[in-house]
């Protein structure tokens, strides 16, 4: 959207659309199993992670809320997922759609330094790729499957999310 000239640059600016930013760590156990971790106010489990604050990257993002949720200050390493999804109809017709980042953040011999943030997760575990689709919601399945891919293939995935979602 060009600006033609008719607003202040402020204005205008301010006027351009915005989306959502989230960010996760994907973090192995070493056997090819990954963390997840359960909300108390979901009905499905997810990667630590959650919302970046105002003006937060996407890797500071995912520091920060990893440290938050497992109790844990893990390096944050590259990107492995790109995920855009459409506004969900159950926040309104002003919804954002939102740009979700996966970052490796390595692996742990075991769960016994995990802390869980006791006002926000009820659980925690590792689980295998066969266990993701009954734990993982449909949105974020392909994202988390593309990061686990990108382990080992090295690249990053983008993985947009399907129309009206």
């Amino acid at each position: 959207m060009a600006n033609p000239g008719l607003r202040a640059e402020r204005d205008w600016h301010a006027s351009l659309p915005g989306v959502v930013v989230t960010a996760a760590g994907l973090i192995g156990d070493g056997a090819g199993r990954v963390l997840v971790v359960k909300p108390n106010y979901r009905d499905y489990w997810t990667l630590p992670g959650g919302i970046c604050e105002f003006r937060e990257t996407p890797q500071a993002g995912c520091a920060r809320e990893v440290a938050e949720e497992i109790g844990l200050a893990l390096r944050v390493g590259r990107l492995l997922a790109v995920d855009w999804r459409p506004p969900l109809a159950v926040y309104g017709p002003d919804a954002r759609p939102s740009v979700h980042f996966v970052f490796d953040c390595g692996a742990l011999a075991s769960l016994s330094g995990v802390r869980l943030q006791a006002e926000e997760l009820d659980d925690c575990r590792f689980a295998s790729e066969a266990e993701l689709g009954d734990l993982l919601p449909d949105t974020s399945l392909p994202r988390v499957l593309a990061a686990r891919a990108a382990l080992s293939s090295g690249s990053v995935s983008y993985v947009p999310g399907a129309e009206g979602s």
